[in-house]
């Protein structure tokens, strides 16, 4: 048989208006091309390979400061005094400092047992310290089960103080306000605050209050995080690289150099004229913990960070839940760098040079110029560049900076450098998410103060899949599907298959990789798939 040709197939009136069609939009592309887009892609180009050499230098001077605190040896130990709190036969119990711990909650069902339980089990002299619950719980079957387990550890004899309000307003930062405003917190000196999911060792206050109690000008002891659910699932081991790198190198560089760097929100205690001194909690922004940590760092305050000391907690494993938690985690800090910038600059209780790291490194480069570059640079205009071969990337930028910044990044947890390659796709493709938080922050547009807490599963995967394993959860595709990933993966895998048939940048194995990766994030088959029943 003949092959059948587009002419027979097609009429000739269709065929003809196909043809003109395709006709009008290589003249439109052609007109354009030249005078607006290829100086357009060049600006970018040029913009993406200054943030990205700003994002380079920060990394290897972080790298650098790193490679001379571990030949050194500087520990926080030898840099601040530091001796373990001792017993005084006259003073009695009243040598030891009174400390506060608060646990705000809300709706925390899976995990209230384990951080009560946690916070129970501190040891320190029963009569100098206080457990409080905060729980903003607005069910009241999961109020009733917080109220009787605080009850159940009072009748043990902790001192435990189960707090409730009458609204949410603030979230976090409301309840934790709220939480300083009763009577007995005056007799406190410090105060630890721990997540619902956070469950700290039973030394942890006798390895953090002495750095307070010896050293008048430490405001912040900040602990380390420890995952207990890392190998629950692809990414939560990616979550794991990529917070592991915070705290082993940007916590302790910024520990180490200017004795400052942002509160993580929990596993860390604070002492308390130092909060009440930087104007206490604030809701004006969705990371208040960051905004404390500017604000009391701009009192000349200094901040302490123990690598050493590590508190178990949980990352989030669902993909909802993760979405929901980097939106904050890029909007907030954008938004505070919109707010306090002038004021980082104006004040004179901080050298110039701890301020130009607070503006430039800490906000600048790490929380608004690492995520824009991310997205804009690799999966925009690199790939643009396929389509408009008049704009190339030097090899430097697109090869040796990427790859120098990825191998630094991974130092953090060499257990997981075989899965370097999916931590770039995951982490590209989270960076879309990343950067539209960022300019959302900046903008102060629609979901700018989006508070939706973080969930955690406990043990309730387990006890859910139970017996019933074998049963695959119903799907609610409506509830899984994510355009922009999908779009963003649509135009990854055209220019793919362009630069394939057409190109000369042999960039369409990385293109069809990081459109498979978005177009698995757009159906929203990532992370663990939780029962609905």
């Amino acid at each position: 048989m003949d092959k059948v040709s587009a002419t027979v197939v097609l009429p000739e009136r269709f065929q003809g208006a196909r043809d003109d069609i395709t006709g009008q939009v290589g003249i439109i592309w052609q007109q354009t091309k030249v005078p607006l887009i290829v100086p357009l892609l060049k600006v970018l180009m040029y913009l993406c390979l200054a943030m990205s050499l700003m994002l380079f230098i920060e990394r290897v001077y972080m790298g650098i400061v790193i490679v001379l605190l571990k030949m050194f040896g500087r520990k926080p130990e030898k840099k601040y005094k530091w001796e373990p709190m001792k017993d005084d036969v006259e003073l009695g119990n009243s040598v030891y400092p009174m400390v506060l711990v608060q646990i705000p909650m809300y709706n925390e069902k899976e995990v209230y047992q384990l951080s009560i339980g946690a916070a129970c089990g501190l040891s320190w002299p029963s009569d100098r310290i206080i457990i409080q619950v905060l729980d903003d719980s607005t069910d009241p079957t999961i109020k009733d089960l917080v109220q009787l387990e605080c009850q159940r550890w009072a009748s043990k004899g902790i001192n435990i103080k189960y707090e409730i309000r009458d609204n949410r307003n603030g979230y976090k930062a409301g309840a934790l306000k709220e939480g300083m405003k009763h009577s007995y917190v005056k007799h406190c000196d410090y105060v630890a605050i721990f997540d619902a999911d956070f469950q700290p060792e039973p030394d942890f206050l006798w390895r953090t209050i002495p750095f307070l109690a010896h050293n008048p000008e430490i405001a912040l002891v900040q602990a380390r995080w420890k995952f207990v659910n890392a190998d629950e699932c692809l990414m939560t081991r990616m979550q794991e690289m990529s917070l592991d790198y915070h705290f082993t190198v940007e916590q302790e560089v910024g520990s180490s150099t200017y004795a400052f760097f942002g509160f993580n929100g929990t596993a860390g205690v604070w002492r308390i004229t130092a909060l009440n001194e930087a104007g206490g909690w604030k809701d004006r922004t969705t990371v208040e913990d960051m905004d404390l940590a500017v604000r009391a760092s701009l009192k000349g305050w200094k901040f302490v960070y123990v690598g050493d000391l590590k508190v178990k907690n949980e990352l989030p494993s669902t993909f909802k839940a993760y979405r929901y938690q980097q939106h904050r985690w890029s909007c907030g800090p954008a938004n505070l760098f919109k707010k306090m910038a002038v004021e980082i600059f104006r004040t004179k209780k901080v050298n110039l040079w701890k301020k130009l790291y607070v503006i430039y490194s800490f906000f600048f480069v790490r929380k608004i110029v690492a995520h824009i570059v991310t997205f804009v640079f690799y999966c925009i205009v690199m790939p643009a560049t396929v389509l408009v071969p008049e704009v190339e990337v030097p090899k430097w930028g697109a090869v040796y900076i990427p790859s120098i910044i990825t191998l630094l990044n991974a130092v953090g947890t060499p257990r997981s450098i075989h899965l370097l390659m999916f931590w770039i796709l995951f982490e590209n493709v989270m960076s879309l998410h990343r950067t539209k938080a960022t300019f959302i922050g900046l903008l102060e547009a629609g979901r700018v103060n989006e508070w939706v807490v973080t969930e955690k599963l406990g043990d309730a995967l387990k006890s859910k899949l139970g017996p019933k394993a074998h049963k695959k959860p119903r799907i609610r595709i409506g509830e899984r599907l994510h355009l922009l990933e999908l779009g963003v993966g649509a135009y990854l895998f055209f220019v793919g298959c362009y630069d394939l048939a057409f190109g000369k940048n042999h960039y369409f194995i990385f293109l069809f990789l990081q459109s498979i990766a978005f177009f698995i994030a757009g159906i929203g088959y990532v992370g663990t798939f939780v029962p609905n029943s």
